[in-house]
C-alpha cells in the first residue's frame, strides 16, 4: 500500500544518521500540506487531541545490519524523537510529543521498570492537556505491562500499547504502521473507558486478554476472546468491548504501590521434579503460579510437595500452559480442601502480574481468588 512507503523510507534515512528534533506538534510535510493544517491558537488547532509517546525501547525502536534482516537485528536503538519525526502524517492526527522512559528490549524488564513505568503514565493521565497516552514496547513482555497497567492506572483515558515484530530498517518493516494505528486510537474519543489497549497489525486488543503466540510474523499478538475492533485508513472501528475490572473500577491504584512481591512460575511437563517449587519459595517467592498441563493439572507425585508449601504460607495458582481456555476450579484438583487458587482464563505470566499486584493488598486466598475471577 502505497500510504506505508513515505515513513519507511523517512525512517531509513534517519537511521543513516540524519538529526531530527523531537516533534511537539508533528505537521505534514510540503507547502500546501501546511497551509491545510490548523494554524497554532484556532479552535480547530485546540480541538486536536494530545497525545503523549512513552518509548521503553524493543524490536519497534530497533535496527538491523541489512534491509532483508527481518528476525536479526539489535532491538532499542532508535530513539523515541526519530521514531516520532520519522511519521510527519502523525501531526494530522493529534498533538504529539514524546519521551524515552527506557531504551531495552522487554524481556529485561524488572518490576522496578513496571512501576516506574506506571506511576509516569499515571501521572500524564491526570494532566488536563493529555487525552491519551501510547506506549511503545518490545513485545516480548508487552502483554505483562498491558495487564499490569489496566490493573493499576485509575483512569478512563485511552492507554495503548504498541510494538512491532520487524525492526524499523526491515523492507517489510510493521512498526511505522503500528506506531501511526497507535497514536489515533489514543486520540480517539471511542477508545475511552475501555482500558488498556494494544494496538498493533491492523487490530485493537485488550490489554488483559492479548498474548503473544507467534515470534516471527507480525500477526502476533492474539485473543482467545477475539479483538475489539480495528484501525482503518486512520479511523477505530470498534464492535465489542471488555466486561472486566479495570482502570476507574479496580481496587489497585499505582499511587499506593512502591514495590512488587516476587512471585514465581514453574512451568508443568511430564517427569517433573519437586525442587522447581521448593528453590522458588527459597528464593523469596511469595506464590507460585503452577503453569500446569491441560485444566492446570498436576502431577500426583507433586501434590504433597504443594499442599506442604501452602501450609507453610506459600500460595498456589493453577494456571495452564495451553493458549486457550481456562482453568476450572475443583474440576482437577480440590482446591477447596487445599486451599488453592485457579488463574481462571489468564495464561501463566498474566497470572503472575495479577497475583503480584494482588498481593499487595491481600494473601487470603478467598479474596484473591474473588479477584481472580473479576479481574
Amino acid at each position: 500500500m502505497h500510504h506505508t512507503l513515505r515513513p519507511r523510507a523517512a525512517l531509513a534515512a534517519l537511521l543513516l544518521g540524519a538529526a531530527l528534533p523531537l516533534a511537539v506538534a508533528v505537521p505534514s510535510a510540503g507547502p500546501a500540506a501546511a497551509r491545510e493544517m490548523p494554524q497554532p491558537g484556532t479552535a480547530a488547532a485546540q480541538r486536536k487531541p494530545s497525545v503523549v509517546i512513552l518509548a521503553t525501547g524493543g524490536t519497534i525502536a530497533g535496527a538491523g545490519a541489512e534491509a532483508s534482516n527481518s528476525a536479526t537485528y539489535q532491538a532499542a536503538k532508535v530513539p523515541v524523537d526519530k521514531l516520532i519525526a520519522a511519521l510527519p502524517n502523525l501531526g494530522e492526527v493529534a498533538t504529539v510529543r514524546g519521551e524515552q522512559v527506557f531504551q531495552i528490549a522487554s524481556e529485561s524488564f524488572t518490576n522496578a521498570q513496571l512501576v516506574q513505568l506506571a506511576k509516569r503514565v499515571a501521572a500524564l493521565v491526570k494532566q488536563d492537556d493529555v487525552d491519551g497516552v501510547v506506549i511503545t514496547h518490545g513485545t516480548d513482555t508487552l502483554e505483562e505491562t498491558a495487564l499490569f497497567l489496566d490493573l493499576v492506572v485509575r483512569s478512563d483515558k485511552p492507554i495503548v500499547l504498541v510494538g512491532s515484530m520487524r525492526p524499523s530498517t526491515a523492507l517489510s518493516a510493521d512498526g511505522a504502521l503500528n506506531l501511526t494505528d497507535a497514536v489515533v486510537t489514543a486520540a480517539s474519543p471511542d477508545s475511552r473507558g475501555k482500558g488498556v489497549l494494544v494496538t498493533m497489525n491492523d487490530e485493537i486488543q485488550a490489554g488483559r486478554d492479548v498474548a503473544k503466540r507467534i515470534n516471527i510474523k507480525p500477526n502476533a499478538f492474539v485473543s482467545q476472546w477475539g479483538p475489539l475492533g480495528m484501525v482503518v485508513e486512520g479511523k477505530t472501528y470498534f464492535f465489542r468491548a471488555p466486561v472486566k475490572r479495570r482502570g476507574p473500577s479496580s481496587e489497585f491504584d499505582i499511587e499506593t504501590i512502591d514495590a512488587l512481591p516476587e512471585v514465581a512460575i514453574v512451568y508443568g511437563s511430564g517427569n517433573m521434579s519437586p525442587t522447581a517449587y521448593t528453590s522458588a519459595v527459597q528464593a523469596g517467592a511469595k506464590a507460585i503460579i503452577h503453569a500446569g498441563t491441560g485444566n492446570g493439572s498436576v502431577a500426583g507425585y507433586l501434590v504433597d510437595t504443594l499442599r506442604d508449601l501452602r501450609t507453610k504460607g506459600t500460595l498456589i495458582i493453577r494456571s495452564s500452559r495451553v493458549g486457550d481456555g481456562f482453568v476450572l476450579r475443583n474440576a482437577e484438583q480440590p482446591d477447596d480442601k487445599y486451599d488453592w487458587v485457579v488463574a481462571h482464563d489468564l495464561n501463566p505470566q498474566k497470572a503472575k502480574i495479577l497475583a503480584a499486584v494482588a498481593l499487595t493488598k491481600t494473601g487470603d486466598t478467598k479474596e484473591l481468588q474473588r479477584i481472580f475471577w473479576e479481574y
